[in-house]
């Protein structure tokens, strides 16, 4: 009897042992594709938003940065977004027009947007928020806006006026309001993947292209563009977006401590847009490579006065609301 009580307290102790060692449950992973380079805005960003986010779910989560186009590229991501593939992204705002979300095509208009500070009025507000709304019948949950900068024109000849860019084909996202743009300047809009740019302008496949000044320098753009004018003519900038069905699947400790990290990393995204964007136009006229042209306020003026009507052509398509909407929270006047 002393031996089958003595065996069955041995039992109960290696269970009870057993029951006390941590079970160490696979980490969450995330993968998170974004298709410009890491040193950008973007890129920066979403480092920060790794670091932060393993650090605050204390590793239950591990979050996998996939930069520069490495596992999607710009045509892909989206789709390998909705069917689970990829978990998050931080595609440009142009990309939700061809989705059926063409309210944020608003974001395309030429000169909407007088400055960082009217942007903000609309990323950080209600407008904002409603738009990303309407991404959740699509599969996907809208979590933040991460600006990149306002766009310039470059070229292989002078740009000085409106008049410059006639005949020439000109890179652009894909974005029917950016094709109308292309078109008022009397260019011809050529829609082409982010990752291919830099080869199309050496070839000589385009003839020029609009960007931020970050990713201008950082693809190396100002070693195959001779001219750059700096327009401020458009924003680009992006959501940063997920799989709606794992976000919500998460545990809600864990979401929540993903959206504080995503709080920091958009705060720190938005901070250093601005800095690395004035800090590589500083490089791109160092290197001797690309002449740079900032044109006057009245030179400006020009430009605007010559892209304003694409707001008004291309009002039944992004919706009259929706461009009334931007222009009442930024006090928008012809």
């Amino acid at each position: 009897m002393f031996q089958s009580v003595t065996k069955a307290f041995t039992v109960l102790g290696i269970s009870a042992a057993l029951l006390a060692t941590p079970v160490f449950a696979e980490p969450i992973v995330i993968k998170f594709s974004h298709v410009v380079a890491l040193d950008t805005p973007k890129g920066q960003a979403a480092e920060f938003f790794k670091k932060r986010g393993e650090e605050l779910t204390q590793g239950k989560v591990k979050i996998e940065v996939y930069a520069n186009s490495s596992l999607y590229k710009d045509k892909e991501e989206m789709e390998a977004l909705q069917l689970g593939a990829v978990q998050m992204l931080a595609p440009s705002l142009a990309k939700f027009g061809p989705l059926g979300a063409k309210e944020f095509e608003v974001f395309d208009l030429p000169f909407i947007f007088h400055d960082y500070n009217d942007l903000h009025k609309v990323t950080k507000g209600p407008v904002g928020q409603k738009l990303l709304a309407k991404l959740e019948p699509m599969g996907i949950k809208g979590l933040a806006y991460w600006d990149n900068g306002f766009k310039s024109f470059s070229a292989n000849h002078p740009i000085k006026t409106p008049d410059d860019l006639k005949a020439k084909k000109l890179r652009i996202q894909s974005s029917k309001v950016l094709e109308e743009q292309m078109r008022e300047l009397k260019a011809i809009p050529q829609t082409m993947a982010f990752s291919e740019v830099y080869q199309a302008l050496q070839t000589g496949v385009v003839d020029g292209t609009e960007n931020p000044i970050s990713n201008f320098y950082t693809q190396k753009m100002n070693e195959v563009q001779k001219y750059l004018t700096i327009t401020d003519h458009g924003y680009l900038g992006y959501a940063v977006i997920v799989n709606k069905k794992f976000w919500e699947e998460l545990p809600a400790d864990i979401r929540g401590q993903l959206e504080t990290a995503m709080a920091e990393a958009t705060d720190y995204a938005n901070k250093i847009a601005k800095d690395k964007n004035d800090q590589d136009l500083e490089a791109v006229k160092a290197s001797g490579k690309t002449e740079v042209t900032v044109l006057t306020p009245e030179e400006r003026a020009v430009w605007r006065k010559a892209l304003i009507p694409v707001h008004d052509k291309m009002a039944n398509r992004i919706g009259k609301e929706t461009i009334e909407a931007v222009y009442q929270a930024v006090g928008f006047v012809k």
